[in-house]
């Protein structure tokens, strides 16, 4: 109701200052009628452009202009740049690990996603259930994303972690804490 009375106010003020400036009638009117539709727009532009400033851009995020393969490489590399031994497993019957790294018996398996929504229980479920056939003993899955409520809990109740879009730029120390 207080937002009304706010627009009520804006117009009458827009009506009354299109009169002293000596504006037809008509024109003082559509000024009242304006004014608090702009201002709306305006509110709503300002908070858009404000969200939009902190998106980062491709070259901010370089996961954002990769595909799914890349996204795989570009973990991969961040995880040999930890000093550990990194197998890429193969596009087809990885059951659900793209990457293995580490040494045995301490050995990590990773799922990579690269996705434009979050990421739900699926890829835990796969990672979690392939690590055994990898000979792996520690589960994460990689994401540009976030992760939805239940794979949140389900990586809890297995002890999967998980790296989203927010904790990327960590993932190298993230991964040399899994691996020690």
């Amino acid at each position: 109701m207080a937002r009304v009375k706010w627009f009520v106010l804006l117009a009458a003020v827009a009506g009354v200052a299109a009169f002293l400036w000596g504006l037809d009638p008509m024109w003082c009117l559509a000024a009242g009628v304006a004014a608090p539709v702009v201002a709306v727009a305006a509110a709503h532009f300002v908070r858009g452009a404000i969200a939009g400033a902190g998106t980062p851009g491709p070259r901010e995020d370089p996961a954002a202009a990769m595909s799914g393969t890349e996204f795989e490489d570009h973990v991969a590399r961040i995880a040999r740049s930890c000093g550990v031994p990194v197998i890429m497993t193969a596009i087809t019957g990885d059951w659900g690990v793209d990457i293995i790294v580490g040494h045995r018996p301490n050995r990590l398996a990773i799922q990579c996603k690269r996705q434009a929504r979050p990421v739900g229980t699926a890829a835990v479920q796969e990672v979690v259930a392939g690590a055994p056939m990898q000979d792996c003993v520690r589960t994460m899955v990689v994401t540009n994303h976030d992760f939805t409520p239940a794979a949140r809990r389900l990586a809890e109740r297995h002890g999967c972690e998980l790296v989203g879009r927010d904790e990327l730029p960590r993932l190298r120390s993230i991964i040399r804490r899994a691996t020690s």
